[in-house]
């Protein structure tokens, strides 16, 4: 007997990208214009696109836009990726370490120097 295997050919699938931490979503990461998370957020539901239009609508220039777009972005991260379920299922049930502080704040200085 022969296993088969199905794959499907909708168009409207993207093909999986694993992020590099499940607990932190990279600029390099996920949609990377607006016609992408527009895109994105449309095959979560055609509401989230209208709510995040509206959003970005009344977002003024600057952070809080950026705000906004990075919301969409996590938003997509969370609902779409396994291992990023899999990492806050693991947080919510303390299955997980904490990081030091001293890790974190060597995080933000490296991320002070990268500007």
């Amino acid at each position: 007997m022969t296993e088969v295997t199905s794959m499907s050919a909708l168009p409207h699938e993207t093909p999986p990208r694993a992020y590099a931490n499940p607990y932190r979503l990279e600029a390099w990461e996920g949609p990377q214009t607006l016609a992408e998370l527009r895109a994105e957020l449309a095959l979560l539901s055609p509401a989230e696109v209208v709510a995040f239009n509206a959003r970005l609508d009344a977002a003024q220039f600057g952070a809080a836009q950026e705000a906004v777009i990075s919301d969409a972005r996590r938003l997509i991260a969370l609902r779409t990726r396994p291992e990023i379920q899999a990492a806050v299922a693991a947080s919510l049930a303390g299955e997980t370490t904490t990081a030091p502080v001293a890790d974190l704040y060597a995080f933000l200085e490296s991320q002070e120097t990268d500007r």
